[in-house]
């Protein structure tokens, strides 16, 4: 375990990790660690504009405090004084995008092999066939859940089937993942087209749209979402930025309007808000240890208010396949898209 910062030393002066956390860069290392921080920088598999490979860089740079203390006040929690938290650099291989999938998912493998819980940065969003994937085998026979936040579904059949539109068509395909254990949230623009929603209606896939926020705000969501998983073992969260309005992440490769504010995607990654414990009192490390870590995070079929012409219909069921009511407002149509 190899420090890369003095004490104190200000994060703006030159790049380093992760919240200024000890470097671990051999697997065999991580015995101990709760959390490794596993950067995936590739985007070689985007259709789009390209700079995601500069993803996990722009994120470790972009811390502005010193040391390693970053108190929740809207949870309460110290996560660098609750776990023990190690950044294990980058995994990949430069213009070899079959390559890097494959030492991505060798790393989360390794990562897991110590006991540890991945983080993985991206990256495009391609990364989520392989680090999905390591998870899912690592874990098998139990299955695996996958809370999916992204603008797009992701589970287009494509040529060749590579590609940062596929990664859970392929998880679905080879048996990492049952579609009723995904559950997508944020979904909105022109891609991927209804023959798409409709292969992922076929697995049992469920999703909501940008208008089931709307409509519903954010938190009703999301509470729906975590419905959907409390009964399993595991869960993975998985996010795409662009599934934030374009005002608030410009530099992804595929911008749509409409999506996500910052303070709507911290809420539901976040956990569920406790009273704030400061300045009056301080949470002691032993009472943080008692908090249950195996919960899933507050933290994916979407459907909408509206008539959608040309789109698969799911008649007059919900997204949960019960009788969907019929009075005015409550009447909510299984459309895709």
């Amino acid at each position: 375990m190899t420090r890369v910062h003095r004490p104190g030393e200000p994060p703006y002066g030159r790049g380093g990790t992760f919240a200024q956390l000890p470097l671990v860069l051999e697997a065999e290392e991580l015995a101990g660690a709760d959390v490794a921080i596993l950067g995936a920088p590739t985007d070689e598999l985007v259709t789009n504009r390209p700079g995601a490979r500069l993803g996990p860089l722009a994120i470790r740079n972009a811390d502005y405090l010193w040391g390693t203390s970053r108190q929740n006040m809207d949870v309460g929690v110290d996560p660098f004084e609750t776990l023990t938290v190690v950044d294990h650099g980058d995994e990949v291989v430069p213009g070899y995008p079959e390559l890097s999938h494959r030492a991505i998912r060798e790393s989360v493998a390794a990562i897991l092999g110590a006991g540890t819980v991945p983080i993985v940065l991206g990256g495009d969003h391609s990364i989520a066939h392989p680090d999905v994937g390591a998870v899912a085998e690592r874990l098998h026979p139990e299955p695996v859940g996958l809370i999916h936040f992204d603008a797009h579904a992701d589970d287009a059949y494509e040529e060749p089937r590579l590609s940062h539109g596929t990664p859970l068509r392929l998880l679905v395909e080879e048996g990492s993942l049952s579609g009723e254990h995904i559950v997508q949230v944020g979904l909105r623009g022109y891609w991927p087209p209804p023959s798409d929603f409709e292969w992922a209606r076929s697995q049992g896939f469920r999703w909501y749209l940008m208008d089931d926020i709307y409509a519903r705000g954010v938190e009703p969501v999301v509470d729906e979402v975590l419905q959907h998983v409390v009964g399993l073992p595991h869960v993975f969260l998985s996010v795409d930025i662009d599934v934030c309005d374009p005002a608030f992440a410009p530099g992804t490769g595929t911008p749509e309007p409409g999506g996500l504010h910052a303070r709507e995607l911290l809420r539901p990654c976040g956990g569920s808000p406790q009273p704030c414990p400061w300045p009056a009192s301080r949470w002691s490390r032993s009472r943080r240890r008692s908090t249950p870590r195996g919960s899933p995070p507050c933290s994916d079929t979407g459907s909408c208010s509206r008539s959608c012409p040309g789109w698969p219909s799911a008649g007059r069921e919900d997204r949960l396949g019960r009788s969907a009511p019929s009075s005015a407002r409550g009447a909510r149509r299984g459309c895709l898209g």
